[in-house]
């Protein structure tokens, strides 16, 4: 029920690079936590970034419990990297229509190359 929640609110107030991150780096900490490295200097490494991954979650998830089932219904943070007045594409301060426009054609710019080079 705890991870349940705890995970949840990480969605909502970490970098999805970090969660990324973080993820990637779980195997290691895994493997060294089994092989009884708890206090050797990579696991102090791995900890520090996970005690910094950690700094922002702090919320309140709340959960419905039904036959072995934890779903969460709602969730809030004053760290929440979430903000509605900047989840729009209407006329605003946050966002232009031509960031995309230049993201597309550099994401794109690997697929034109190889496009030219097969031709």
């Amino acid at each position: 029920i705890l991870r349940v929640a705890h995970m949840n609110m990480e969605t909502i107030t970490m970098d999805r690079e970090v969660m990324h991150l973080r993820d990637s780096m779980v195997p290691k900490y895994s493997e060294l936590a089994y092989n009884g490295f708890w206090f050797s200097p990579e696991m102090k490494i791995l900890q520090n970034m996970v005690d910094l991954t950690q700094k922002n979650v702090t919320g309140v998830v709340r959960l419905k419990l039904y036959k072995g089932n934890c779903v969460v219904l709602g969730r809030k943070s004053e760290e929440s990297l979430y903000r509605e007045d900047f989840a729009t594409f209407e006329d605003d301060n946050v966002y232009s229509q031509k960031d995309a426009e230049g993201f597309i054609k550099l994401n794109a710019l690997r697929l034109r190359i190889q496009k030219m080079i097969n031709r």
